[in-house]
């Protein structure tokens, strides 16, 4: 008679995040769906705000880029600070920051003086994405990180559906300015919650523990000289990008995008030093390119549901939800596929099949729940899987640079999401603006698909630094920390 055996089962993955785990993951999580309230409101009130300070619609689009063009800058400083003074003093810093620019958004008397407010959400928008994702991503277990990052992420869609509701009840009786009033009340919710967090496990164990503060800006000031030339890069890069989003670039916009670009370049290429300066600028390239697949979407779709399909202020928060909520379920599902079958080949996969819905979603005229299953699954499948990209781009760096250097390649990236909106809109002037807005995100996705598919950024890494590590998230995981102690592997 033969006796089965039996197999103690592990836990529920759940259980694995202690009660701490979890109330820190809500701190972060509560950041990101301020950060996306706040971030969104602008592209729902554009045509009111053409209206009022009679905008064409290449300038009001021009005030979603606004917000981009600080954000290299604002990630790379808070990172810094990140890295330097622990996580999460760099999260209250940033949600403060962009909250104020928010604020000031609604006492607005001009195109310059809101452009202007833009520019502040933009930096703190920047450090919010480089101080919670390098915490949540060193919080969590190595084997769960990609659902750490993609549930992480989830928070800025919701901010997103909430703010159409607030559009949907606010600014027809009150006007636009009180969407960005009421922006400011929940900042509070998310400073309380903050009050009282622990810091970062791994910065905790490899920087907090030493007693050493690392200086991931060390080399731009490492003499006089650099330190001048580094000065006057950052005031050419931003006063470049300024000017070229602006009436003030006019006729010169070509020459001052190359010359923006080659500062920008140059800080890449100092940061990374000899072995990782082509990470650096491939990372940037990546990320340039998966925003100006998506933020041309994420930016206009408003506009376009008001001016080409004639919705009203309560259907354009019908089809947001159906996007937003599609969204947010995509971060949350593509968290547990990269945890499954790995980070690259998730975001590649989950990218060609959304790339199929892109077209069907602009041919819809006349049927409003059709057109929101079609957004819900293209979002899904194409902004849903953006919820990995804090995780992909985490793995390059070392723990003790990992916030500025996640902060820098983002947000230079992020310049993408300031070129596609206006990108979008100048298209459209030569064809119908959902015509413009399917080609451009279906042809830069299929970019996307074979940079981060074919691993583009580290393969050129490793041309120039052959013992590159391929994933410091994982590496660090199995290496002793500095009371001794040997951490989880994945």
């Amino acid at each position: 008679m033969s006796s089965a055996r039996t197999t103690p089962t592990s836990p529920p993955w759940y259980r694995e995040i202690t009660r701490e785990k979890w109330k820190s993951f809500f701190a972060a999580w509560i950041g990101y769906l301020l950060d996306g309230f706040d971030f969104v409101l602008i592209t729902l009130v554009l045509t009111e705000i053409a209206d009022d300070f009679g905008l064409s619609t290449v300038e009001s689009a021009s005030l979603v880029s606004g917000a981009f063009i600080t954000r290299w800058l604002g990630g790379a400083v808070l990172g810094a600070l990140g890295d330097r003074f622990g996580r999460k003093s760099a999260m209250v810093a940033s949600i403060l920051l962009y909250s104020v620019g928010t604020f000031a958004c609604g006492f607005a008397w001009d195109y310059t003086s809101l452009f202007t407010a833009r520019l502040l959400i933009g930096m703190g928008m920047a450090g919010e994405y480089s101080a919670s994702a390098t915490y949540v991503l060193e919080s969590w277990p190595a084997r769960l990180r990609n659902r750490a990052s993609g549930f992480l992420i989830s928070g800025f869609s919701l901010g997103g559906v909430l703010a159409a509701e607030v559009y949907e009840h606010v600014v027809p009786g009150h006007g636009w300015r009180w969407l960005f009033y009421i922006g400011l009340f929940p900042v509070v919710v998310a400073l309380w919650v903050r009050r009282a967090l622990p810091e970062a496990d791994d910065w905790e164990a490899r920087v907090g523990a030493t007693g050493e503060r690392p200086n991931p800006f060390r080399p731009l000031f490492a003499d006089r000289r650099r330190a001048t030339v580094n000065t006057v890069l950052t005031v050419v890069a931003t006063g470049s990008l300024f000017a070229v989003f602006t009436p003030l670039g006019a006729g010169a916009v070509p020459v001052l995008s190359v010359l923006a670009a080659a500062c920008l370049v140059a800080f890449a290429v100092q940061l990374g030093g000899r072995r990782r300066w082509v990470l650096f600028v491939a990372l940037c390239v990546t990320v340039f390119c998966a925003f100006l697949y998506s933020w041309p979407v994420q930016a206009l779709l408003p506009t376009y549901l008001k001016t080409e399909l004639g919705f009203s202020p309560a259907q354009v928060s019908d089809a947001l939800y159906y996007a937003g909520f599609g969204t947010m379920a995509g971060c949350i599902v593509t968290g547990f596929i990269g945890d499954r079958f790995g980070t690259r080949r998730a975001y590649a996969c989950t990218l060609v099949v959304g790339i199929a819905f892109v077209f069907p979603v602009f041919a819809v005229r006349d049927s409003q729940l059709q057109l929101g299953i079609l957004l819900f699954l293209m979002l899904a499948c194409m902004q849903g899987i953006s919820g990995l990209l804090p995780k992909f781009i985490a793995g390059h760096f070392p723990t003790e640079t990992r916030a500025a250097s996640l902060g820098f390649t983002y947000n230079v990236g992020a310049l993408g999401g300031a070129v596609a909106p206006v990108l979008g809109a100048r298209l459209a002037s030569t064809m119908s603006l959902g015509q413009s807005l399917a080609v451009l995100t279906f042809s830069l996705t299929l970019v996307v698909i074979l940079l981060i598919g074919f691993d583009v950024p580290s393969r050129l890494n490793r041309l120039v630094d052959k013992e590159a590590v391929p994933d410091y998230l994982a590496a660090e995981a199995a290496v002793p920390d500095a009371a001794g102690r040997i951490r989880s592997t994945p």
